[in-house]
This record gives structure tokens, sequence and C-alpha cells, in this order.
């Protein structure tokens, strides 16, 4: 990974969580406010060719869970933790299910 590509990850990361926290909020479907940053994730976890964890996916899971923390009121990690398991079960379940072959 080079060092512009993980800036523009943090940049891009850090306007997709202040347009979740700001723009977001009152657009809510049956209850339910959507989280960007996952689903940003988990979609980078998918169609990222690296099948390590610290890649680019789990930098982004690492950063994307950082700037979730710091605007939400739960416990401190709790979002860091969440969108790094998120990102370790989709990475192992296309190591050890999914077989691409070119």
């Amino acid at each position: 990974m080079n060092f512009k590509k993980i800036l523009i990850l943090i940049f891009f990361l850090y306007i997709l969580i202040i347009f979740q926290t700001s723009f977001l909020v009152h657009f809510d479907i049956l209850g339910f406010i959507p989280n960007f940053i996952i689903i940003f994730i988990a979609l980078l976890s998918l169609f990222e060719k690296n099948k390590k964890f610290l890649s680019l996916s789990g930098l982004s899971s690492i950063v994307g869970g950082f700037f979730l923390d710091l605007f939400s009121f739960r416990l401190f990690g709790f979002y860091i933790l969440i969108l790094s398991l998120i990102t370790i079960f989709i990475k192992k379940i296309i190591k050890n299910y999914v077989e691409i072959s070119f």
C-alpha cells in the first residue's frame, strides 16, 4: 500500500462518516439509519484481491471504526472491534470457501 492510497482512504471515510452523522440522521428507514461505513468495509473486503487482514480492508476497518467511535455514544473501541470482526469473517470465508480461477 502506498501512502497516497491510505490518505485518500482516510479522507473518504471521514467524509462518509460526516455525511452519515449529519445528513442521514434525518432519513430513517423503518426506524433504522443506514450505516454506510459498514457497507463500504464489507464491500471492500469482498472485492479486494488480497486475502490477508492487514491490507486496505483491514486498515479501513480500523480507521472507519475509529471514526464511528469518535462520533458515537457507545463504549470506545466498539466499532473498531465490530468492523474488524466483519473484515476477518469475510476474509476467512473467502480464503476457505471461495476459489477464483483465472
